[in-house]
């Protein structure tokens, strides 16, 4: 990605040359000069995973100023639409990677081409400042191509028209910091005593292994889970899970029109119920793998206190669990994956993209460009501890200790929900995980399941 657009950056304006302390104006001065504060809300990372970015970019451009706010995660959507409404909100917000369909109608899609001023002072003795407006390409799809990895362009790259007149088009909708995957946490100390040396790499090894780390005491009790896995409420990110299971055995999740397919019967038969099964089947007492149940505590306390030996999460969960528990001997390993199938794995992101409302011109469009690419974005990476979505930057995150296990699994990572409500299909998946828990009739349960996530397409 580099920074080819500034290489192939052609002039819209001749150079105008202001001399230091000399009179008159010109559209570039007045453009380079006039004062530009660019609004940003994210959530998770403080402005000081930024402090580098915004550093560097206001040394190309001193006129822009920055308003960054981290909001809590909690509080984040009622504040962004409440803020909207009020005709308040920011000029660059994140959106999660199954959130664009939400806020798509909030959202100025990448243009063309930017249109951005420049100023340079040249000279020793007699400084001489050189205003300059250029218009300046955007990514292609091409470049967003070969420069992201696989999973962003299948988000970001949606249908666009202007107006109703216009021809419908392919436009970016946002662009990634960098990108997370769901892997493994697992307590060493659990599996040493177990006698396992090596964490599972496929779904076999992870069954056999869960039921040689089980404990259940004569009143049934559940002493020691083998995995937080199973139940719907108190595992979390159950749904990334379920999903996963389901992408990996060959489950279509949805078709070419984006409707959910997850529920329809194969020649394989419901690959869908399947997957949900081999779930569920982890807080079934009539199975072997039995380990988990609903009066459990969270997962994430669970592997925290130290009484849990597998844990699904993601590249944040690392310092999380360190926080929570300092003294645990833990490490992360890749998601286990279907012997013999294709290697999937399950992308959780977020993308930085521009208001609709901004009245800040093509500034913001320019700065996100900006901070994501592969010259600009590795402070970031490093101050944030994230993995990154640029292939470019994969090979250098491998030799990370923590990072190399996300990193490594990039490539290979997909997601599925592109919808208007991925809240609405979460409760779906939590539902459908209940009703299998309950013993509904399962292909009626799946049914139900899609047909409320395509309520809310």
């Amino acid at each position: 990605m580099k920074t080819f657009w500034r290489k192939l950056a052609i002039l819209l304006l001749p150079l105008v040359l202001v001399g230091a302390g000399c009179g008159g104006s010109s559209t570039a001065q007045t453009l380079a000069t006039t004062p530009v504060t660019l609004t940003i809300w994210r959530v998770f990372d403080g402005d000081d995973t930024f402090d580098q970015i915004m550093s560097a970019y206001q040394a190309l451009h001193p006129n822009v100023s920055f308003s960054y706010r981290e909001l809590r995660f909690d509080e984040y959507e009622d504040e962004l639409i409440r803020a909207f409404a009020e005709g308040e909100g920011p000029d660059i917000f994140s959106v999660h990677n199954t959130w664009i369909g939400k806020y798509e109608s909030l959202i100025q899609p990448m243009p063309d081409s930017l249109t951005i001023p420049y100023s340079e002072t040249r000279g020793t003795i007699k400084k001489e400042t050189i205003y300059t407006v250029q218009e300046e390409p955007t990514m292609s799809e091409r470049a967003l191509k070969s420069d992201f990895v696989d999973v962003v362009v299948k988000d970001v790259l949606r249908s666009y028209k202007p107006n109703a007149k216009a021809e419908t088009e392919d436009r970016i909708f946002g662009l990634p910091m960098g990108m997370d995957s769901l892997a493994v946490f697992y307590n060493k100390d659990l599996l040493n005593a177990a006698g396992i040396p090596e964490p599972p790499s496929t779904w076999t090894e992870f069954q056999d292994q869960v039921s040689l780390l089980t404990q259940i005491n004569t009143s049934d009790s559940i002493v020691q889970a083998g995995t937080a896995m199973g139940t719907s409420r108190n595992v979390e990110r159950a749904f990334d899970l379920v999903s996963i299971l389901m992408m990996q055995n060959g489950t279509q999740m949805v078709d070419s029109r984006g409707r959910a397919t997850f529920a329809q019967e194969t020649d394989s038969g419901f690959l869908g119920g399947e997957a949900l099964r081999f779930y569920t089947d982890f807080a079934n007492p009539l199975k072997a793998v039995y380990t988990w149940n609903e009066d459990m505590p969270d997962s994430f306390d669970a592997f925290t206190s130290g009484n849990t030996a597998f844990f699904f999460g993601y590249s944040y969960h690392h310092e999380l669990i360190r926080t929570a528990n300092s003294k645990l001997n833990f490490a992360v390993s890749p998601l286990p994956q279907i012997d013999g199938g294709k290697t999937v794995n399950f992308a959780n992101y977020w993308v930085e993209t521009v208001a609709k409302s901004t009245n800040a011109g093509d500034w913001p469009w320019d700065f996100i460009q900006f901070a994501t690419n592969e010259d600009h974005v590795t402070s970031y990476l490093e101050s944030a501890r994230k993995p990154t979505a640029l292939r470019a930057l994969i090979n250098t995150q491998l030799e990370d200790e923590v990072l190399s296990i996300f990193a490594g699994q990039t490539l290979t990572a997909d997601s599925w929900y592109r919808g208007g409500d991925a809240h609405v299909a979460e409760e779906a998946f939590l539902d459908l995980i209940d009703s299998f828990l309950s013993g509904a009739e399962q292909e009626r349960a799946l049914k139900d399941a899609q047909n409320k996530v395509n309520q809310s397409l």
